[in-house]
């Protein structure tokens, strides 16, 4: 009969049915990395707050229920929630198998954006209408299967002894894994979520202990495809225009720079503490677009002040240290790069959303992890927690 013990160093899957497990002294409950799990749900309530104050008044997205949007956001919590147990349950090593399928699905609906099954949100062409007012943003799964389908092969021959470091031909095959869904999501084209995976791909290219020279020639490569990009015209007018007020925050504020100057504005007049949740002149007047989404962190800067929005900031880089411990204490190489690759994920889509209501970044659309409304973000997001508390789950007794 396996032990307890035994049981927890091979890890958790379905092979080894029985809930049981699950609260079996030393097991599960102490192996969780709780202050992840604590913070990441603090700040999906926080979000569900803020989102609730930046729609409840508007009832031309609301659909005259002001409840619409907070319902559906903690809806879309508790799926993530449950969809993060699921991924504790299979265990990223038997999700590691099952690597193709996974990857060869999210690719799959990444094209299906492009044929008539695509709808237009907010001028970017990367969603799939699911029906009953639902969308689907295949974009964000694909930054999930990238993460595992990078980690496989760049940990195959390290984790099995035949190598030390991936040697250049495994590299290359990890990027052409990576290229594939990040050339189609271009052609969204969704600009926000392809930066998203590049720095993903450099993040786990750095883990994985790849040569330096693959890191220094794709950013040489990056910012050459930037240029083609832009000489092209592969990118929308809006998409041109956003960067064109970046570049230039006095350009047109009533019309491009628009956003960016009301975001401003309502993270500025909350002051230290705030004018109190529900009470922002900004978000009450419906100054600031897209609060519940791209610009939500403004919520939390009028209402909440520099203290609510320090909060946030806080909470995520509790999640970030403790991503970075697993990352460094697992004893697998396939663990650190799959945790290393949700790092660069979540630190630069962090750092993305929060700039851009300051100033300091390009409007690129991306929502701020837990916080901002949304399915396909919210459900990703906690996928990768799952895979995160997995990997710590089921590191040797000793680690």
């Amino acid at each position: 009969m396996t032990s307890a013990n035994s049981f927890q160093v091979s890890g958790y899957g379905p092979e080894r049915a029985g809930w049981t497990r699950l609260f079996a002294r030393d097991s599960l409950a102490r192996r969780l990395d709780w202050p992840i799990l604590l913070s990441a749900l603090t700040l999906s309530l926080i979000g569900a707050m803020l989102v609730f104050s930046a729609t409840r008044n508007r009832t031309e997205l609301n659909q005259g229920d002001p409840y619409y949007f907070l319902v559906r956001h903690l809806l879309n919590t508790g799926i993530g929630f449950a969809l993060m147990i699921g991924t504790v349950w299979l265990g990223h090593r038997t999700l590691r198998g099952a690597v193709p399928i996974l990857y060869g699905a999210s690719v799959f609906l990444v094209l299906l954006v492009l044929t008539p099954l695509g709808t237009t949100v907010n001028g970017a062409h990367s969603w799939i209408a699911v029906g009953g007012g639902f969308s689907l943003q295949p974009s964000e799964f694909v930054k999930v299967t990238i993460i595992l389908g990078m980690a496989m092969l760049l940990a195959a021959r390290v984790d099995a002894g035949d190598k030390q470091y991936p040697d250049h031909r495994t590299v290359l095959q990890a990027l052409g894994l990576a290229t594939v869904p990040m050339l189609i999501v271009m052609l969204m084209p969704d600009l926000g979520s392809v930066m998203v995976m590049v720095v993903i791909v450099l993040g786990v290219l750095l883990a994985s202990g790849a040569s330096n020279r693959w890191v220094f020639g794709l950013l040489g490569a990056g910012a050459i495809g930037a240029v083609a990009v832009w000489q092209l015209h592969i990118l929308d007018d809006y998409q041109i225009n956003r960067f064109a007020a970046f570049a230039n925050p006095d350009l047109d504020p009533a019309g491009v720079g628009y956003n960016t100057n009301q975001a401003r504005i309502a993270i500025g007049s909350g002051g230290l503490t705030g004018s109190g949740l529900f009470q922002g002149s900004q978000t009450t007047g419906q100054f600031v677009p897209e609060q519940q989404t791209d610009f939500v962190f403004t919520v939390a800067g009028e209402e909440l002040g520099f203290l609510g929005g320090g909060l946030i900031i806080l909470l995520l880089g509790v999640v970030l240290w403790r991503a970075c411990r697993i990352a460094l204490e697992t004893t697998e190489l396939y663990g650190t790069i799959v945790a290393a690759g949700i790092v660069a994920w979540f630190a630069f889509q962090s750092f993305e959303n929060i700039g851009m209501t300051l100033g300091i970044m390009p409007v690129t659309g991306l929502p701020l992890p837990f916080v901002s409304y949304g399915g396909s973000s919210m459900f990703a997001i906690w996928v990768a927690v799952g895979l995160l508390q997995s990997i710590r789950v089921q590191r040797p007794m000793s680690a």
